[in-house]
């Protein structure tokens, strides 16, 4: 079950803008950044409340992010749920008849482990679903 929302993925296509925007002037607080190369892009975690914006920056455009960005500019990218038990959580996913991208979790940001499903299933918003890396 989703226990809340981890946090808003931001399509961006220069990352120095970016947080120039987000940190210094809505001033949320950069706590983390890597390059994600399994996922092909370079992302920026900040904090706001409990959750978290988590700005992309693709590497290279045919990354899924350079995709997006071509097809439809810079933005929101993704919404994703943290949960407790991704594999149970990808079974109900599954039970529930939602088309999953990834049909095993993958590693993410800070050792997380992630997976998403299509937005087709989800009513056009690709959603994430997290469980954040002990600690996190």
């Amino acid at each position: 079950m989703f226990g809340r929302i981890d946090h808003v993925g931001v399509a961006v296509e220069d990352m120095d803008a970016a947080l120039a925007l987000y940190r210094d002037a809505l001033g949320l607080p950069l706590t983390h950044r890597e390059t994600v190369e399994e996922q092909g892009v370079d992302a920026a975690l900040l904090d706001v409340g409990e959750g978290h914006v988590e700005l992309l920056a693709p590497l290279a455009p045919d990354t899924p992010v350079g995709r997006h960005l071509a097809r439809q500019g810079p933005g929101l990218h993704h919404v994703a749920y943290a949960v407790d038990d991704i594999d149970s959580e990808l079974g109900r996913l599954r039970e529930a008849g939602l088309r999953l991208i990834d049909e095993s979790p993958r590693t993410g940001i800070r050792n997380s482990r992630v997976a998403f499903v299509h937005p087709r299933s989800v009513g056009g918003v690709l959603t994430e679903v997290v469980q954040p890396a002990e600690g996190h």
